[in-house]
């Protein structure tokens, strides 16, 4: 086999596995290597694809659905360049088509006369293997099913070119690497530096889920519309009461456009010093990134918003045309304001000065959405329709009369509330 020739795909994550198939594939009939020691290493191969297929979940061939794998996660020249945009032009093409050559090749090598040569019948639980139900530890469902199709298209294709298309499109369609398969992100700092890295499972929210709030969904939907489409949109914040969907709003709207090619990264207070590292592994992908701040805000002591202020706008950097920040909280101004700030006579003496210094931040999001807590008429209106949905059968005088006892003791007046009577009442 020839792995070694690989020009563009290369630097596998997981591609030792490749390395050893292939050189059992070269090997399996050479008189000079002991043949119990090829089985074993053969052995060594099933058990670590039936590994990959619990971490991964996959099915079908595994050995397919592994080079497959290898193929959508390496982010490349090539990759890279056609993830969102597709096909691109330059002799680049003709040295990824010299690879998907040789992965052909691994595609439609017949191992039939190595498990005859080598004793090892237990090959074939690998070429048409059933999954147990059980999550994946790496890639959710949704994730699964796609690495599991493209492999199964790869049959499909009869040439390297036709593979070469099958690919690309699959990298149009849904990217390359961690980015273009997964929704969101969280940054992680180690030893090592600072790294994105997926979140498995984000709650499958959309805007319709949301029970009114229709002004500000509308003011939300809009400047994330102009932004995936590559129009000039702005910052912003989403501030109001508490368990009024603002954190909703922000998963629904990275379920909504993720096919889209718009991806979150969730940044809490203190990694806003990475911010300027994070920015630079995105700033030249073909993504649109939110990078998302929950429930923001600022006691006087803490100055880690001089570092968000400076990312956002003030740096000598501009900040990249696909990134933009998106952030929630309770508070308007999102640092804690005082009486005395305003007071003439005070131990600073240019009080307008203070003033805005707490100011500008709020000031650098172009965009703020205000959520309110519902009146008790639109409260019992949430609950009325939350119960619909959920197929929840009780008279409607006394579901209003138990949601309305629930709310005095759980929070008040709000969607969240609303939400936690209903799944209160799933759970009765």
């Amino acid at each position: 086999m020839r792995e070694q020739e690989l020009i563009v795909y290369r630097n596998f994550e997981d591609g030792e596995l490749l390395y050893d198939m292939a050189w059992l594939m070269s090997h399996y009939e050479d008189e000079y290597y002991n043949e119990e020691d090829m089985a074993a290493l053969f052995y060594d191969c099933i058990h670590r694809l039936i590994d990959l297929a619990g971490n991964y979940g996959f099915h079908g061939n595994l050995w397919h659905c592994y080079l497959a794998n290898l193929l959508v996660n390496n982010e490349n020249s090539y990759s890279c360049g056609c993830e969102i945009r597709g096909e691109i032009e330059g002799t680049i093409n003709q040295a990824a088509l010299h690879d998907i050559v040789i992965f052909k090749e691994f595609y439609d090598f017949d191992f039939k006369p190595v498990m005859e040569r080598l004793h090892v019948p237990e090959f074939s639980l690998i070429e048409n293997y059933e999954s147990s139900r059980q999550e994946s530890k790496v890639y959710n469902t949704r994730i699964c099913a796609r690495i599991c199709e493209l492999a199964e298209k790869f049959c499909m294709d009869h040439t390297p070119e036709e593979m070469k298309g099958t690919l690309t499109q699959f990298y149009k369609e849904y990217g390359v690497g961690k980015f273009g398969l997964h929704k969101s992100f969280r940054i992680a700092h180690d030893e090592n530096g600072v790294h994105i890295e997926p979140i498995l499972n984000i709650a499958h929210v959309r805007l319709d889920d949301l029970v009114g709030y229709e002004l500000p969904k509308k003011k939300l939907i809009e400047n994330t519309e102009a932004f995936v489409n590559g129009k000039k949109a702005n910052n912003c914040l989403l501030f109001g009461d508490a368990g009024t969907g603002k954190s909703s709003s922000i998963k629904a709207i990275a379920n909504e456009y993720y096919d889209r090619g718009l991806r979150i990264i969730e940044v809490y207070k203190h990694q806003f010093q990475d911010l300027n590292e994070v920015i630079a592994q995105i700033k030249k992908r073909n993504y649109k990134f939110i990078i998302y701040m929950d429930d923001l805000s600022f006691e006087e002591f803490e100055i880690e918003y001089k570092y968000l202020k400076a990312v956002i706008e003030g740096g000598l950097e501009k900040k990249p045309e696909n990134v933009l920040i998106y952030a929630t909280s309770n508070r308007r101004h999102l640092i804690r304001e005082n009486y005395s700030d305003k007071e003439e006579v005070r131990q600073d003496m240019h009080t307008s000065d203070t003033v805005q210094e707490k100011l500008s931040l709020v000031y650098r999001f172009g965009v703020t959405i205000y959520f309110g807590a519902p009146n008790k008429k639109e409260f019992q209106n949430i609950v009325k329709v939350l119960a619909e949905r959920h197929g929840v059968t009780m008279p409607e005088e006394e579901l209003l009369l138990e949601a309305n006892r629930w709310e005095l003791s759980h929070g008040g007046l709000s969607g969240r509330s609303a939400q936690q009577f209903i799944d209160y009442l799933l759970g009765k």
